[in-house]
């Protein structure tokens, strides 16, 4: 494995999907169906899931692209700025007359969240924004579904040619078709997502034995997905791979206090990207995205909750 407080190589990834400007309030408690609560404190930060994926992995020294939408408004600039400024490559972003997406979040006292998106710009990606040559010398291809399905799967078809991972966020949830499913190398689900995708499928509690995952490994692969990484909260995740002598990993959790579970998934995203960009395999980086997602919980907002590579070394 590379030194993981200071990578010296790695391939480069690409990241194709959102990016939003997260309007967050923080209050004790999420208020209920017809409820008004008063808040704590509110803040704009950068955000969407594929550019807190795009930065998280930036910031843990990944050589990434990103390709997406924003609109020409304040939220657009923000946003650019913010991904650059983690070192992102920002060139393939186009500008649209659509208003930037929008994610309206709450944030309660233990840091648990609620999240509505409103796609704006993101709507406006399209196959056509999805140029093969953006994926030449790609080792890692990172998606997500907040931007039209056909768009996923152009990006996902050109990362496949050009002989990168494809590493697939299946969130927000919807069905894929086969064909998306083909091209994918790596899925990334979380329990509930999980069993969504395969029809109702019950999974095994958190505390099962790896054992009673082999099911669960078989029914991927009925699907053509031979490895998927599925995260089970504060319980850690399982990797199942149809393809080793060990098809059932358990990565243990790593324990913090947390401020602001907000993009901690997509901390993990793009550490798991970054990691296996280095040439991780999906278990090692699994173990390595614990922890930094952990550690992003730990402080408010997304983006700038990351950490670099060096922090999470320190912590490891």
């Amino acid at each position: 494995m590379e030194n993981a407080a200071h990578p010296q190589s790695g391939g480069r990834i690409v990241v194709a999907g959102s990016l939003n400007a997260d309007l967050t309030i923080y209050t004790d408690r999420l208020p209920l169906p017809g409820e008004t609560l008063h808040g704590s404190g509110f803040a704009v930060n950068p955000g969407g899931k594929s550019a807190n994926q795009a930065v998280a992995a930036a910031r843990l020294g990944g050589t990434v692209t990103l390709i997406g939408a924003v609109g020409e408004d304040a939220n657009g600039a923000m946003l650019l700025a913010s991904t650059a400024g983690a070192g992102v490559d920002v060139t393939r972003v186009k500008r649209t007359s659509e208003p930037t997406g929008v994610a309206v979040i709450s944030v309660d006292a233990a840091g648990e969240n609620s999240i509505i998106v409103a796609a704006g710009a993101n709507g406006t990606l399209a196959p056509a924004d999805v140029d093969p040559a953006a994926f030449d010398g790609a080792s890692v291809v990172g998606l997500c579904l907040e931007v039209p399905l056909e768009t996923v799967q152009a990006a996902a078809a050109a990362g496949h040619d050009a002989g990168a991972t494809v590493l697939l966020n299946l969130s927000p949830f919807a069905q894929i078709p086969d064909e998306l499913a083909g091209l994918t190398d790596v899925l990334l689900v979380n329990a509930h997502e999980a069993s969504q995708f395969l029809g109702g499928f019950a999974l095994p509690s958190p505390a099962a034995p790896e054992s009673a995952w082999e099911p669960a490994v078989a029914q991927f692969a009925a699907h053509s997905l031979a490895q998927v990484l599925v995260t089970l909260g504060s319980q850690g995740s399982v990797v199942l791979d149809s393809t080793s002598a060990t098809p059932v990993v358990r990565i243990a959790p790593t324990r913090v206090d947390a401020v602001d579970t907000t993009g901690a998934g997509d901390a993990f995203t793009g550490a798991v990207a970054a990691r296996l960009a280095f040439g991780d395999t999906l278990a090692d980086a699994a173990r390595y995205a614990s922890v930094a997602a952990a550690m992003a919980a730990t402080r408010k907002g997304t983006q700038t909750a990351y950490p670099t590579a060096a922090e999470v070394a320190d912590f490891r």
